[in-house]
């Protein structure tokens, strides 16, 4: 009978180190599966800074751009403005020229008329 136990704890002793290495192993499986999560984590996070930066820079050099292409437009808009100034002006003469020649019209009309009803 003490053959038997001795057989029974050899198997229970040999099971139990079995069950401890599976236990071991299984914690490092789950330990090296945390440590890869977190470097995963990290190099999302760092993914995700540089991808800002480069947002970041992308909307500064569009701003850039906005304001030259901005400056360049005001710029256009200014002379067209100045020769609308000009032509406005001249328009403003030639019509006050062409009221003056009206009135002259107007007069050498109303001469001409009193002219004629005084002549027999």
């Amino acid at each position: 009978m003490s053959s038997s136990m001795s057989m029974t704890e050899s198997e229970e002793q040999h099971s139990s180190s079995s069950i401890d290495d599976i236990s071991r192993r299984a914690q490092e499986l789950v330990e090296k599966i945390n440590n890869s999560r977190t470097t995963d984590q990290k190099v999302l996070d760092s993914f995700q800074e540089k991808l800002m930066e480069k947002v970041m820079e992308m909307c500064q050099q569009m701003k850039d751009h906005m304001y030259t292409i901005y400056e360049e437009n005001s710029n256009e808009m200014q002379v067209k403005l100045q020769e609308l100034s000009e032509v406005l002006e001249s328009c403003t003469k030639l019509n006050s020229e062409l009221t003056e020649a009206t009135q002259a019209l107007g007069s050498l009309r109303g001469g001409l008329a009193i002219s004629e009803t005084s002549d027999p």
